[in-house]
């Protein structure tokens, strides 16, 4: 019965057009970049609009973004999330939603497989806030690949828990797809995300994101001068509830497919640096043959014994010993 039913759950093609479509949706052995889709619900604030519109800016291309309101609360029933991020091809969602509750609500969710793997819902603190749009200074150019920087104790974490999350989400909106070289013309923008300590209230400490746009200016030398300008969005988030992934489910997630790994090269590493590093084993060294450093005062004349040598100079010895003691006799 199992079987059947898994069987009937499972979508054949009909046509050619479906096959390949479906052929596209099959996991891959390097995966393609990752499309984020931005949504709201029925009643969101117009800070959270600027925030998703601010944070679609930054993910450009690589993004999605309905304009209509969608009657969904992802922490009650998710299918709803799940069904857009599979029509969509779109494995990361950002959601936002206002309410005298949770007020200026952000909900950044996770998917695999389908299926909704974990998220994590935050605050944005309107006082602090400023959009992309009150900086007036010039932006960076659309799909550049942002520099990340945490900051804070609290993201270190041994166990997981919500700075942990946040930490693995924002990773993974933000980091784009993999690349083998890098152009420093090409490095134009810095996110950084900073932890402070816990309030007198023990209130869970802030996020405080910021956006800085890399300068680079002639310096003189091979390596270009770097300045830092800030160009926003500027945001403190506060940390709401979370969901984490399943343990069968996450070890699932983080498995890597055969073939992604190098294979290791024998008494062959690589360093943090990325410099390789190798070991050479050497055999028994025979030192019979090993060329000294001559000495001309160690030099043997030919036809001498060194018996004979050592008798003379005893003898020598001697004879200047005698002619010492001839010589105190006479001035005595």
């Amino acid at each position: 019965m199992n079987v059947e039913a898994k069987y009937l759950s499972q979508t054949h093609p009909r046509t050619a057009r479906s096959k390949r479509a479906l052929a596209k949706r099959e996991p891959l052995i390097r995966e393609n970049n990752k499309t984020v889709l931005f949504l709201r619900g029925t009643s969101c604030s117009s800070l959270v609009q600027e925030t998703l519109s601010d944070f679609h800016s930054l993910k450009r291309p690589y993004c999605v973004r309905f304009s209509k309101k969608n009657d969904i609360h992802p922490f009650q029933d998710a299918s709803s999330l799940e069904f857009f991020s599979r029509k969509n091809d779109a494995s990361l969602l950002f959601f936002g939603s206002h309410s005298k509750k949770r007020p200026h609500c952000l909900t950044l969710m996770r998917c695999f497989g389908g299926q909704l793997l974990d998220m994590l819902e935050v605050y944005i603190e309107k006082d602090t806030a400023r959009s992309l749009s009150q900086f007036r200074d010039e932006k960076c150019k659309v799909g550049v690949k942002p520099l990340l920087a945490f900051s804070g104790t609290q993201f270190e974490g041994p166990e997981a828990n919500q700075y942990t999350l946040a930490k693995s989400l924002l990773t993974d909106f933000f980091r784009g797809g993999e690349m083998q070289t890098v152009d420093v013309e090409g490095l134009q923008l810095l996110l950084s995300f900073a932890v402070g300590e816990a309030d007198e209230d023990k209130r869970p400490a802030k996020i405080h994101m910021r956006s800085w746009k890399i300068i680079t200016r002639r310096s003189g030398q091979k390596m270009p001068r770097i300045e830092l300008k800030e160009m926003g969005p500027r945001i403190d988030f506060i940390l709401g509830r979370s969901r984490m992934a399943e343990t069968s489910v996450w070890k699932e997630a983080m498995k890597k497919p055969k073939g992604v790994e190098a294979k290791p090269k024998k008494n062959v590493e690589t360093d943090i640096v990325g410099d390789k590093i190798g070991r050479i084993h050497l055999g028994n060294q025979n030192l019979t043959g090993l060329q000294t450093r001559k000495m001309k005062g160690l030099k043997r004349s030919p036809g001498i014994d060194i018996r004979d040598g050592i008798a003379a100079d005893d003898a020598s010895i001697a004879s200047e010993a005698e002619e010492g003691v001839t010589k105190r006799q006479r001035i005595a």
